[in-house]
């Protein structure tokens, strides 16, 4: 039996120290890999996502698939942005293709032409209501939320509940198995004023416990307080997540428009490749 060399890169997400952040795998070319194995591959990895990268179909740089430990995702913030810093080359503007169409992600370089900052135009996403409110409340061991109890859909389905004040999110310690019985979503607690929040997002139906930078909650994070007269549409907050699991992550986010017609969502953030590697079989 002969094997084939399949290189990965792994990159340091929302953050530019190595070690910290969102960890993220590419395989930077998937053409060899059938959906059993590339969800094999996954799980072997353990990260929140990995990333497999394949000839574009819809007239984009390239087509990526995104999958956690548990399942396949049509669109993540993180796998965006760390694949556009592991796949763009010399361009300045990545167009990725995911489940949910096609992301753009400009890039920012340093003096040495190394790419040191990325901005992606994520899915507009959808608000809902989110129902069990008391199970999910009861689950994550709070008693209320500051704001509306609310999903937006883009792609992951993110629940955001906001808490009194930043110790009280980093006080939380939810049930799991509790959350995992609620559904498959993402449940992004939060806190904070002005332009600087901090959140922790529970996600352990899909096989995360804790996600250190959650990129397709941030986005919505913005819109939800926007929506909500915390933030005006058009200003940029600054998120603080990962912190309590030992990586801590540094997000960006912007919602543009109104609360009658989203122009734009824009998430940003650094990102750092810390290493190379292969699997042969």
């Amino acid at each position: 039996m002969t094997s084939r060399s399949h290189p990965y890169v792994i990159a340091d997400v929302f953050t530019d120290v190595p070690l910290e952040g969102n960890g993220l795998a590419v395989f930077t070319d998937a053409s060899a890999f059938d959906d059993a194995t590339m969800a094999r591959l996954a799980r072997e990895l353990n990260l929140s996502e990995t990333v497999f990268a394949l000839a574009p179909r819809a007239g984009g740089d390239v087509r990526i698939r995104i999958f956690t430990p548990g399942t396949e995702l049509p669109f993540a913030g993180h796998p965006v942005l760390g694949s556009a810093f592991v796949l763009a080359g010399e361009q300045q503007t990545l167009q990725l293709e995911t489940g949910l169409g096609i992301v753009p992600v400009a890039l920012r370089r340093d003096s040495d032409g190394t790419v040191c900052f990325g901005r992606m135009l994520q899915p507009i996403p959808t608000p809902q209501p989110f129902e069990p409110q008391a199970a999910l409340l009861e689950a994550l061991g709070a008693e209320r939320s500051q704001l509306p109890i609310e999903a937006y859909l883009n792609g992951p389905h993110n629940v955001y509940v906001m808490l009194a004040d930043e110790a009280a999110v980093a006080a939380l310690e939810p049930n799991h198995h509790a959350l995992a019985a609620l559904g498959a979503f993402n449940v992004s607690c939060f806190a904070g004023a002005g332009h600087r929040f901090k959140t922790r997002m529970f996600a352990p139906a899909i096989g995360v416990n804790e996600d250190p930078a959650t990129g397709s909650a941030a986005g919505p994070l913005a819109l939800h307080l926007a929506r909500h007269g915390r933030i005006a549409f058009g200003e940029e907050i600054e998120i603080t997540q990962g912190v309590e699991i030992g990586r801590p992550s540094k997000l960006y986010a912007r919602a543009d428009g109104s609360a009658e017609q989203v122009e734009s969502i824009e998430v940003g953030g650094a990102a750092v490749i810390v290493a190379r590697g292969e699997f042969s079989f």
